[in-house]
């Protein structure tokens, strides 16, 4: 059976009504938690590199996630992390995220925080998969404008 082509990145991106500095804030591997309504709790795996931060994130609905950080600027005001383990296993080999954020300095959003989320996929990600994706990072971008607009839930 031949499968349909399909890409294998997912951009979503959205305008938060907030300043930067509060927006990049809240955008830190070990504390998704408290702003993405999906992930019930957030924790530190040791042991695993020395080199870099990766983060257990427990969803609710029972699934669980690690999660490395691969590159990290308070400068450029981007994150890049990676899926390494996942329970239940993924159905495709691998996916690369990266949050990026700039502040809108000009027009009707002066003052507000554009927020970029891209996803890499590779290539024996299904259509499924893809269209998951795209809406779990809608979903979670806009807990994100949530949280920065009414602060930080516990």
């Amino acid at each position: 059976m031949a499968s349909i082509a399909t890409t294998n990145e997912v951009i979503e991106s959205t305008v938060i009504k907030a300043p930067l500095a509060q927006v990049w804030h809240l955008i830190k591997l070990p504390e998704f938690h408290k702003f993405w309504s999906a992930i019930k709790k957030t924790e530190k795996v040791t042991g695993v590199s020395d080199e870099t931060d990766v983060v257990r994130w427990h969803f609710k609905d029972g699934s669980k996630v690690e999660v490395k950080q691969d590159e990290h600027s308070n400068l450029a005001h981007f994150i890049t992390f990676s899926v390494i383990l996942a329970e239940p296993a993924l159905t495709y080999s691998g996916v690369v995220n990266t949050i990026r954020c700039w502040p809108v300095t000009a027009g009707d959003c002066e003052n507000s925080t554009f927020v970029e989320w891209t996803s890499k996929f590779t290539s024996d990600a299904d259509l499924g998969v893809i269209q998951d994706a795209k809406y779990k990072r809608r979903d979670a971008l806009k807990d994100l404008a949530d949280a920065a607009h009414k602060g930080v839930r516990d």
